[in-house]
């Protein structure tokens, strides 16, 4: 037994110690970063979700690089996390299976990579955004996926789906922040409809690196705030608290 609480320690102490050395690590990237360009990476954040509903852009047709292997059509097809997923894994994360599978990777190797590189990847020939984007909203998106993006994996179980934070410290967030646009229980807004409701607690155990995204940076064409002031560790606590929220 007291091998077993010691064990139990020691891992609480070591992802705790994760969290902190992470944290650091980004924020000391994010440190670099100026005003405008720090702007630009919560912009980039809500883009990468979908950029064409962010920026009023009306869609019709189905990406020409999206895989016949893919079961989206249309407009769907043109957002950046259908193909890379919420968790920026691809097909080696949540979108391995599934009918939001296309075999495609994800943009993990990004990751502090300059700007200015991944912005020539969004405007090449597979990506074609060239076309679709401005220039400036081209920079936010490399801007996110260069330094807004974590590694998921670390603080959301990939079988349970449940994370690692504190719901009573997310509690104290989200009832003090969130709770004005989306009720004491997560209920006020009902994001599908009233015969398959779903509701923050319906997402949040469900997908919960959409929750965790969205958390992080907002929501596309809407007011929801970014969090993104707060630490990661705050970010957390905010998602595990969501999910202890009804999901009917």
């Amino acid at each position: 037994m007291k091998k077993t609480k010691i064990a139990c320690c020691l891992f609480i102490l070591a992802v705790f110690a994760l969290l902190v050395t992470v944290s650091s690590s980004t924020a000391e990237e994010i440190g670099k970063l100026t005003g405008r360009e720090f702007a630009q990476l919560v912009r980039g954040g809500v883009l990468y979700d979908n950029w064409f509903e962010e920026l009023g852009v009306k869609i019709d047709k189905t990406h020409p690089s999206y895989p016949a292997v893919g079961q989206k059509k249309g407009a769907a097809t043109w957002r950046c996390k259908e193909c890379h997923g919420w968790d920026y894994k691809g097909k080696a994360g949540a979108y391995s299976t599934g009918s939001h599978y296309t075999g495609i990777t994800g943009i993990r190797s990004y990751a502090n990579q300059k700007p200015e590189q991944i912005i020539k990847v969004l405007k090449d020939n597979t990506h074609a955004f060239g076309s679709m984007i401005l220039d400036k909203e081209l920079e936010a998106l490399a801007i996110f996926v260069a330094y807004g993006q974590v590694d998921v994996d670390l603080y959301i179980n990939r079988d349970t789906r449940k994370g690692i934070g504190d719901p009573a410290s997310g509690g104290r967030i989200y009832l003090s922040t969130c709770i004005k646009c989306h009720g004491e229980d997560g209920k006020e807004i009902n994001f599908k409809d009233e015969k398959n409701p779903e509701y923050i607690g319906t997402v949040a155990n469900k997908n919960p690196w959409e929750s965790l995204h969205k958390i992080r940076w907002g929501h596309p064409g809407a007011q929801m705030i970014s969090l993104f002031f707060l630490t990661l560790k705050d970010q957390l606590d905010v998602l595990s608290f969501c999910q202890t929220l009804p999901d009917k």
